[in-house]
């Protein structure tokens, strides 16, 4: 089972992107770790780091930060969102 539901895409969202970080909902009980492993495991990029945040309608957010210099670009692209 996979602790990331979705890419969150708002305009911010996509000005991050320029500091190699994507946004992701992911399951209130997961904890950075988990989403770490997730992230490398789905998508093969090694993750430098992890923020998390509940959004205001009660949802996880988990701030990703890459190792890669055009990870999250290329990420992005691979999920169709540029």
């Amino acid at each position: 089972m996979s602790v990331i539901k979705y890419p969150f895409i708002t305009e911010k969202a996509m000005m991050l992107l320029d500091d190699n970080k994507l946004q992701f909902i992911v399951d209130s009980r997961a904890n950075k770790m988990q989403i770490k492993a997730d992230v490398m495991k789905m998508y093969g990029f090694p993750v430098e780091s992890v923020s998390t945040m509940s959004t205001m309608k009660g949802m996880k957010k988990a701030i990703v930060t890459f190792e890669g210099t055009e990870a999250a670009h290329e990420i992005a692209t691979r999920i169709g969102l540029m």
